[in-house]
């Protein structure tokens, strides 16, 4: 009963992020194919979230469609996160500069998440969900978030990475060390090929904490256009970070949490 309650109510969720991308009103034939669900519980779970108030059914076309609950949803958790502070600003103001994925991420145990991200509208460019975990040691946001942390921490954070992240995507405690004491020198992280083969990423510690989890602006995109335009790029995620920092006038770390 509790695999089969799990399971619904993962479908669910699915729903809702399916209607997120396509945009559009759904038969529920399109849902079942698109999710790969059956069509009787495809018929159950929509009539349940139609009747939850989350989800429109027009019966003249038999399409389904999100209702404005869904967004009451999820329209507080910004000021939650980010408060008063001028962090989203910061964020629209690297995207109109560069055009590239801009990004808010904070570590999550031992992943990062993608906590809030602008698609970059270049044509050549890597998309990544919100909400998306990756392990900690495998992107130089990680690399990032983890110089915040004493070194024993940053060990224990590292082998535990190491398992869930299995054997091929393993690093070394002396490498990863390498990595972040240049972080902590140069103020920034920057990779290329990491997480994307052919990427490459610039990211900078925030002022400000979410959930009492430190917090950092990264922008990402294809690694030639990182690296040719690399020295700007920075340049205007400083400038972003600074924007960030003079919202308080005792310039020190704001703490967000729910």
């Amino acid at each position: 009963m509790q695999s089969a309650q799990v399971k619904s109510a993962t479908r669910a969720i699915e729903i809702l992020e399916y209607f997120m991308e396509v945009r559009q009103p759904r038969a529920m034939s399109e849902i079942a194919l698109s999710l790969g669900y059956p069509q009787s519980s495809t018929t159950v779970l929509l009539k349940t979230l139609v009747t939850l108030g989350y989800l429109n059914f027009d019966r003249r076309e038999r399409v389904y469609f999100p209702t404005p609950k869904v967004t009451a949803l999820g329209d507080w958790v910004p000021r939650a996160l980010f408060g008063s502070s001028r962090v989203l600003d910061a964020m629209r103001d690297v995207h109109a500069a560069t055009g590239e994925t801009v990004s808010i991420n904070t570590k999550n145990d031992i992943y990062i998440q993608y906590v809030k991200i602008i698609q970059s509208v270049h044509p050549l460019r890597f998309h990544v969900d919100e909400g998306t975990l990756r392990p900690v040691t495998l992107s130089v946001v990680g690399w990032t978030l983890m110089s915040t942390l004493s070194d024993d921490k940053i060990d224990n954070l590292v082998r535990r990475a190491n398992i869930a992240s299995g054997k091929a995507d393993r690093v070394t405690i002396d490498a990863m060390m390498d990595r972040i004491r240049e972080i902590r020198a140069r103020g920034y992280g920057y990779a290329e090929d990491v997480p994307f083969l052919g990427g490459g990423t610039i990211c900078m510690l925030l002022p400000i904490k979410i959930q009492n989890q430190p917090a950092v602006l990264g922008m990402g995109g294809a690694r030639d256009r990182i690296r040719e335009n690399r020295d700007r790029y920075l340049a205007v995620l400083q400038r972003a970070v600074r924007s960030v920092r003079q919202v308080d006038p005792f310039d020190q770390p704001i703490d967000i949490e729910f």
